[in-house]
């Protein structure tokens, strides 16, 4: 690694703090950081370059912050062949896999391409309407369509690869990936997805039937979401971000895109670790 892209959450309290440090220990072991026109504002200098033109010139992007940021440049990067690396300057940071304390060590990692890589699949969303697709998004954790605002349910069709599941009555219904698995949908209900399986789960919301489940799909299918019924417009939104509105009879179709992304980690990295400690799992005692 001779060239990172760092890109800083500025509204995290401890973010050009963080700055200053990577680029201190960056500059000592001999690698060049690129930052966009946020993180060099807060690193207090004037060269900057744009997010595309980063992500075309580093070795890797490094992200400081928590998942939001994370996200946001996995999203970003628009299905390019650049590892990402999550320092986690946030609160939860399941995708964060480097602590403030550790981040010298980190950088002297990536210096010397001591450090391990992961792969995770990213969803496609294509949002139809009247029969024309009028957006589409990537996603790293989730697609979800709600009633938003409304305390109304909705009434929502899912079909897999053309087959038809159910029409749900409910809050919403989430379609997430397995790095995603950990979000929304888990606090829904849904089952924790390993990263590496080939897999993506359909969660609803509330539904008004108990019998309704989450749904674990193999991640050559596509899931086709449709409004059916709804007291206002529903809500698409993308990792808890991007999105938009929903009228009745909209689809929203889902696949696995790609371009997968990839993740670089510290030697010894574990999964079921982060899980552990991100979830507070403490086993039983005796």
């Amino acid at each position: 690694m001779k060239t990172i892209g760092v890109i800083a959450n500025p509204n995290k309290e401890r973010a050009a703090d963080v700055l200053r440090t990577v680029a201190s220990v960056s500059a000592r072991v001999g690698i060049v950081l690129m930052a966009d026109e946020a993180t060099a504002a807060l690193l207090g200098i004037s060269e900057f370059v744009t997010s595309d033109e980063m992500f075309d010139r580093v070795d890797a992007v490094m992200a400081l912050g928590g998942d939001g940021t994370m996200l946001r440049v996995a999203r970003a990067l628009g299905g390019r062949k650049k590892p990402v690396i999550g320092v986690n300057i946030g609160a939860l940071g399941f995708l964060t896999s480097i602590a403030e304390e550790d981040l010298e060590c980190a950088i002297q990692c990536l210096a010397d391409d001591n450090f391990i890589t992961t792969k995770a699949f990213v969803l496609e969303g294509e949002v139809f309407r009247s029969g024309k697709m009028v957006a589409k998004y990537r996603a790293l954790n989730e697609i979800v369509v709600s009633r938003g605002v409304s305390t109304r349910m909705a009434t929502l069709d899912v079909t897999v690869d053309n087959d038809v599941v159910t029409s749900y009555q409910c809050d919403g219904v989430i379609v997430s990936s397995p790095v995603g698995s950990t979000g929304h949908s888990l606090s829904a209900g849904g089952p924790i997805i390993v990263p590496s399986t080939k897999a993506f789960v359909v969660t609803p919301i509330c539904p008004h039937t108990l019998s309704s489940r989450p749904l674990v799909i193999p991640d050559s299918s596509e899931v086709a979401v449709t409004v059916i019924g709804a007291a206002t417009d529903l809500v698409l939104s993308v990792d808890g971000q991007d999105g938009q509105g929903l009228r009745e009879s909209d689809r929203v179709v889902i696949r696995r895109s790609k371009a997968d992304v990839e993740f670089i980690h510290m030697p010894g990295y574990s999964y079921f670790s982060v899980l552990s400690q991100k979830l507070g799992w403490r086993g039983s005692s005796v």
